[in-house]
């Protein structure tokens, strides 16, 4: 049976060259039907949501979720949890998220990659697969993350990590930690091989990028700085033109300055937004637990006693808002760095990121003030 034509009408619709008004997107089951004109006559027979007005976006994919709606992964890997913090973010207007877990250990490892391969069998909405940030991370640059858990992966990690999953994985390791022929033996799974947490020099990061490497975890942080004489890993993250480099813009992990920097230095197309959120967003609690400390979001920043920055309070919403606010990007691009930039480093730039015929009916919509009034998931409305 062919499911029933939906007509979203009255909105503007923000194609890839900006938001467009008088048309209309259809929608058949989970799927962008057409695109047409507001006066289209398959319009007039089909189900019709008034927009209000509203900016109809791409659905935003976020690559880094360690938590929302009160959840934090690492203490929850479970397909409640993943339900809970897509649920969370949902209201920000994510449509498609990696659920990230951080430096633990082998056990809880393998409990989440089960998890998130079970949420998608599910059917939860949002789940693409999972983002391993560690344990394969340099003590030097281990932020938040409990470096007494760090190693290097051993045959049992390597099959699990490597073994056919319903999702993308992505890993986040250190470079001059990872053997080459690791990294290599992992892409070469097809496995996102990302650098993060990592003291390494330019020449292992160039070393690494050649051996399969594809992007870079939260850049600046956590990570060798850009020198005049020793370029470090920003400098190899800026330098090359086929990874992708993950961006928090918060506005905290990163000056603004900072970030005009890079994406102007980036090759086009290859900066991310990412948020790096903790149980806080879309949670009325500012605190959470992580490796025994007690952390509390206060201004949108989550620190720990001695200061160091423990994930973010950010959604994509509102990293889209201080992309345009604060960064100073038109607002075509800032939505391509939540939706078509994060599908193209996942691999699902067919189906995912952009307002075109056949792609997944996932949207976000936002009034004037970038404000999420309501989520599309495979053609599922969710908000008021």
């Amino acid at each position: 049976m062919t499911a029933p034509l939906t007509a979203l009408v009255n909105g503007r619709v923000l194609l890839d060259h900006g938001p467009q008004s008088g048309l209309a997107v259809l929608v058949r089951g989970q799927s962008i039907e057409a695109i047409a004109r507001a006066d289209d006559p398959r319009v007039t027979g089909a189900r019709v949501h008034d927009l209000k007005g509203h900016l109809l976006a791409p659905g935003f994919i976020d690559v880094q979720v360690n938590g929302g709606g009160g959840v934090l992964f690492n203490a929850e890997p479970t397909v409640e949890a993943l339900a809970t913090i897509s649920a969370a973010h949902r209201k920000f207007g994510t449509t498609g998220f990696l659920p990230t877990l951080i430096t633990d250990t082998a056990e809880v490892m393998h409990k989440a990659l089960d998890a998130v391969d079970a949420a998608i069998e599910q059917g939860v909405p949002g789940v693409l697969g999972i983002h391993l940030e560690g344990p394969f991370l340099a003590t030097a640059r281990k932020g938040i993350h409990d470096a007494s858990l760090f190693r290097l992966p051993d045959a049992d990690d390597l099959a699990a990590i490597t073994r056919k999953r319903r999702g993308v994985v992505m890993l986040t390791l250190a470079v001059e930690e990872v053997p080459l022929d690791t990294i290599r033996q992992l892409s070469e799974a097809g496995v996102l091989v990302v650098a993060g947490h990592t003291a390494a020099n330019y020449a292992t990061t160039r070393a690494a990028l050649d051996a399969g490497v594809c992007g870079f975890t939260h850049l600046y942080n956590a990570m060798t700085p850009l020198g005049s004489r020793e370029p470090g890993v920003v400098g190899a993250a800026l330098d090359d033109p086929h990874s992708w480099c993950g961006l928090i813009v918060d506005g905290h992990h990163v000056h603004p300055v900072a970030l005009r920097v890079a994406i102007a230095a980036k090759a086009h197309g290859k900066s991310v937004l990412v948020t790096d959120a903790m149980p806080p967003v879309g949670a009325d609690n500012p605190e959470y637990v992580l490796n025994g400390q007690t952390i509390i979001a206060r201004d949108g920043i989550c620190q720990s006693d001695a200061g160091v920055l423990a994930g973010s309070a950010l959604d994509m919403a509102t990293g889209v808002r201080n992309l345009v606010n604060m960064v100073g990007l038109p607002l075509a691009e800032a939505s391509r760095m939540a939706s078509a930039y994060p599908a193209a480093w996942l691999g699902l730039d067919r189906t995912q990121g952009r307002l075109v015929a056949g792609q997944r009916a996932d949207f976000a919509v936002l009034d004037d003030d970038l404000v999420v009034k309501e989520t599309w998931v495979n053609g599922v409305r969710y908000g008021s």
